[in-house]
């Protein structure tokens, strides 16, 4: 182990120089003193080691850091206190430091580790000074334990590095500026949106980077962060905004500024946070377009045109001028869509929707009201008949034949008209009062218009009062149904009978069928009471049944919106079951014009109800628009000739030759033909002549309730025939 040197001094600069080796052996001097002193309580370890890299001083301090001890420290390596790991690469600084031609006092902030006794790593800031000696120059190190350091300076790094991850990661442009409003930072959503690199943009001012301008003015606008800097305040979102990117394309944002502080808590800048919605605008838009007009024709609905008929009102009282509205329903649309079906049904509409706007002014709004329903606003009017004028104009327009698919649909349509303020000064009672003559027009042959007046307020609350109280009808159990029979007009049996629908009001009384059955078409209610009819036949045939009657035929009319429901098929087999009755004792009848409608479709229908047995009967046959080449493939059992042709059979000779005829055709095509509405002896007599199969009417059996019917059936008279 080399001797320790016995002295030490300071040269001229100030740097410690060891004394030669005599006088330090000689004793140390106050130099020594206090240099071993200012050594001692050094707040860093040092170590000093010779040119051979042997440590030859060390303090306190090393003792502590190192858990050596002195003795086991002086004349080793100062490998000793290295990691394995890192020593090569402090011999290369050594070597490095002790070869350069001047050699000065230096810090080496290189991730260097100190190594304790136990071997323990733990990361070191180190600073050298050299020491001129007579033998040539020692180095001083000055050791510091940097964990705590090193710990807060990863800490720092990492956080920053989850800041800078985040910010690049997230769906909003970020830009932070200085206190001059100089850009110092862009995320990657920023440097997109606004067609500026990073690198470029850092040190730009924010108005040349960040270019907005007013949506709704177009007028530029400066970015919101005066208020961050010089009020230290957050400025809240402001979707009002257009960006103009570097490259000229513009982008609708939202967005928002808050100041940066320091670790003082002084404003340093401030921060804008931005992000495209030009998707969530579309969608908006989108929505406002839904939420105000038809899906199907692109119209306005009811909600748009309402708020347009409120401005046209105030508009109209301002200047003195008549506004009217008129309120259009199609004629039998629910046929067309029951017969050619719903997609022809919606082409239609739209069509519809086409020719109504192409018959009004510009300053006239058309809006669907809902289903097959139309209203339209013809602004500052002077004159009602204005209104007529452009009613005839629609109608006649909307009765033009539609080329859809394969079809050449036609449909007219019933228009009721109301004036502002003749009728009323009220928007609601105006679309009300229109209502109220649509109906009435539809009423009174439909194809036309009608202007409201005051007397159709009363048919309006009757049919309102009629459809309130079919709704509750059903429950209350306040329908019944009488039974008028069919006899076989060669024998005089009786051969069935067919059930006839009657109300019997808690305080009306008897209302007539004639009355109701339209309201219950018109509101859907027909549905419901059809299928309890059909169910009550059923259960009252089999009743007479049980009870020892003679077999006989329930005939039950079926309406156009029961055939065409869905369920219908099923909704037949499982009332026959319930019932128990024979299929072959139930006679469904159907109009021609139920008949005709989707031919396919209701031939499919009609031979499934003849697979199980059920009897089918054409209702008022003469009156609607049969094809005989159609009629011919239905499974037909039974032609009822409408009463209309029956009543003046003897005195009219059109009818006598009709009635003449069907009752040939029904025997040619196997066919019983079954006339209604025999009231005279005259009339039955030219029946029976005929040799028409069956007759119906007041001669030969007047409705009857049900206990009434079953004593008739029981009695099998024929005095009537003979």
């Amino acid at each position: 182990m080399p001797e320790r040197p016995a002295g030490i001094g300071f040269g001229a600069r100030g740097e410690p120089v060891m004394a030669d080796d005599s006088q330090a052996l000689q004793g140390g001097g106050p130099d020594e003193f206090l240099f071993r002193q200012i050594v001692e309580t050094a707040p860093d370890a040092l170590i000093v080691v010779d040119g051979e890299s042997r440590i030859v001083v060390v303090n306190a301090q090393v003792e502590v850091l190192f858990e050596y001890s002195r003795a086991e420290l002086l004349g080793q390596g100062i490998d000793v206190l290295v990691p394995e790991r890192f020593r090569a690469q402090h011999a290369r600084h050594r070597h490095h430091y002790f070869e350069h031609s001047k050699v000065r006092p230096m810090g080496v902030g290189l991730d260097l580790y100190g190594r304790r006794k136990d071997g323990s790593e733990f990361p070191v800031e180190i600073s050298l000074s050299p020491l001129r000696l007579q033998s040539g120059i020692w180095v001083s190190a000055a050791i510091r334990d940097i964990t705590e350091r090193k710990l807060v300076q990863d800490a720092w790094f990492a956080e920053r590095e989850r800041a800078e991850i985040t910010l690049n990661s997230i769906g909003d442009g970020v830009i932070s500026t200085d206190l001059d409003g100089h850009i110092t930072y862009l995320n990657p959503i920023a440097e997109a949106l606004t067609g500026w690199p990073v690198a470029e943009a850092v040190g730009q001012p924010l108005a040349r980077v960040f270019r907005l301008s007013d949506c709704v003015s177009g007028q530029p606008v400066s970015a919101p962060i005066e208020l961050p800097i010089v009020n230290n305040q957050v400025v809240a979102s402001n979707t009002n905004w257009m960006l103009h990117s570097r490259n000229g394309e513009e982008t609708p944002i939202e967005d928002s500024a808050a100041p940066i502080h320091d670790r003082q808590g002084a404003v340093a800048g401030a921060v804008i946070v931005f992000h495209d919605v030009s998707e969530a605008r579309a969608v908006a838009l989108q929505m406002s377009h839904l939420a105000q007009y038809d899906h199907l024709t692109g119209l306005p609905n009811r909600m748009l045109f309402q708020d347009r008929l409120q401005q046209a009102i105030a508009l109209a009282q301002r200047h003195g001028n008549r506004l009217a509205v008129l309120f259009l329903d199609l004629d039998r649309f629910k046929y067309i869509n029951d017969s050619l079906g719903h997609t022809v049904g919606d082409q239609l509409l739209h069509a519809v929707a086409a020719r109504l706007l192409g018959c009004v002014r510009s300053s006239d709004t058309v809006g669907r009201q809902s289903g097959d329903e139309f209203v339209i606003l013809l602004s500052e009017i002077e004159f009602p008949e204005f209104a007529a004028l452009t009613a005839q104009k629609l109608l006649h327009a909307l009765a033009l034949p539609y080329p859809i698919d394969e079809h050449n649909v036609t449909v007219t349509g019933s228009i009721g008209i109301s004036i502002y303020p003749d009728d009323s000064r009220d928007a609601g009672m105006l679309m009300q009062n229109a209502d109220t003559a649509m109906y009435y027009a539809k009423e009174h042959g439909r194809n036309s218009h009608q202007f409201f007046k005051a007397e159709m307020n009363e048919r309006s609350v009757e049919r309102q009062f009629l459809e309130n109280s079919l709704r509750q009808a059903l429950q209350r159990k306040e329908f019944l149904l009488h039974f008028q029979p069919k006899v076989n007009l060669e024998t005089g049996a009786v051969s069935g009978v067919e059930a006839l629908l009657r109300w019997l009001h808690p305080v009306r009384g008897h209302i007539a069928p004639a009355q109701f059955i339209p309201v219950a078409e018109d509101s859907g209610l027909i549905l419901q009471i059809g299928q309890w009819a059909l169910r009550e036949a059923c259960h009252q045939a089999q009743l007479w049944r049980r009870s020892g009657l003679p077999p006989i035929v329930m005939a039950v009319n079926i309406s156009a919106m029961e055939f065409r429901a869905p369920g219908f098929l099923d909704n037949v087999r499982a009332i026959l079951r319930e019932s128990d009755l024979p299929p072959q004792c139930l006679e469904l009848e159907l109009t021609e014009s139920v008949l005709m409608r989707d031919v396919e479709a209701t031939n499919s229908v009609l031979h499934e109800l003849k697979a199980m047995g059920v009897r089918l009967a054409v209702d008022d046959f003469g009156t609607g628009y049969s094809s005989l080449s159609y009629l011919k493939r239905f499974p037909i059992d039974v032609l009822k000739i409408d009463q209309s042709f029956v009543r003046d059979i003897n005195t009219d000779n059109e009818d006598a030759t009709i009635v003449s005829a069907v009752i040939g055709m029904g025997r040619n095509l196997n066919q019983q033909v079954v006339a209604e509405g025999v009231e005279t002896t005259e009339q039955l007599q030219f029946l029976r002549n005929h040799r028409c199969s069956e007759g119906q009417g007041y001669l030969l059996g007047r409705p009857l309730a049900a206990l009434e019917c079953a004593q008739f059936l029981r009695g099998l008279s024929t005095s009537l025939l003979h």
